[in-house]
């Protein structure tokens, strides 16, 4: 019996609380990649490490807390712990490839594509490992034309994000850049479940275990979440981030008058220079 998938249960609550995970984790990603770029005396792999946890949490809590709203109306649903945990450290592990790939060796295209295609590669693998842990009275059916499209989707956002990363240094344009992202991403995984279909066996036949979405995904994406909290009071009061680039180019030509200004002698001695060169001459 084919089933009837519902990726919109509780209606526009779970596809905009998605999203907006989505664009938070961007948002952090994004600005600790820049705070790389602001000072190379920082501690680069520090930096480059939490953007690329934000970005994997932010792209993870995005994907679970919209399958809280996905259902099969003829059969409850259940989450295998293991597969999800796995699917959180995909996601993590992969998108950090690609920010210390780019963060390290620079934005030139052959080091974008392949740091893209990784980090797309990695956030569909996160997408259908997800996917996997989820454990019901049926067998789950792909379209491959649309499993394609998904995964393309994923590779081009990836790229753009990690283009942006080193590309876009001003706040504005980097929330701007996150908001993209946040729409790249989630359509993404909308797509991904629009591939899906299901078909359920009969009432009687069929055994599965695990945690029901309520009771594991809820506490579960508390840890994300409380990352992601922590990563933004880290990323509001750090100082250079705080005053941004327009800050930083401000006070740069200041510092280069003031080393300038030794160079030449000071008005004074030129003054009496031309003094004594005029009593010379008079005498």
């Amino acid at each position: 019996m084919q089933g009837t998938v519902d990726g919109f249960r509780y209606g526009a609550v779970t596809p905009v609380a998605a999203y907006v995970m989505a664009c938070l984790g961007g948002a952090l990603g994004l600005r600790c990649i820049v705070r790389t770029l602001l000072d190379n005396q920082s501690f680069k792999a520090g930096w480059l490490a939490l953007g690329a946890a934000s970005i994997g949490c932010g792209i993870w809590t995005m994907h679970f807390i919209g399958m809280i709203g996905f259902q099969v109306e003829e059969t409850r649903i259940r989450y295998d712990v293991t597969l999800t945990l796995l699917s959180l450290a995909v996601a993590i592990v992969v998108v950090g490839i690609g920010v210390f790939t780019v963060g390290r060796r620079g934005a030139n295209r052959t080091t974008l594509g392949v740091a893209g295609v990784i980090t797309g590669l990695g956030i569909a693998a996160m997408h259908y490992l997800g996917m996997a842990a989820m454990h019901l009275n049926g067998d789950f059916r792909y379209n491959p034309l649309v499993v394609a499209l998904s995964v393309v989707i994923a590779i081009v956002a990836a790229t753009a994000a990690l283009w942006a990363a080193v590309t876009i240094r001003g706040f504005l344009t980097s929330l701007g850049a996150s908001l993209i992202m946040g729409v790249a991403v989630s359509g993404m995984h909308y797509t991904g479940i629009a591939a899906v279909s299901v078909h359920v066996h009969d009432s009687g036949s069929g055994t599965w275990a695990g945690d029901s979405p309520t009771s594991l995904l809820l506490p579960m994406l508390l840890g994300p979440v409380i990352f992601l909290v922590l990563a933004g009071v880290v990323v509001m009061f750090d100082p250079l981030l705080v005053l941004g680039d327009g800050e930083a180019s401000r006070g740069a030509p200041s510092r280069r008058t003031g080393a300038d200004a030794p160079s030449g002698p000071p008005s004074g001695a030129r003054l009496g220079s031309l003094l004594t060169a005029a009593r010379k001459r008079g005498r």
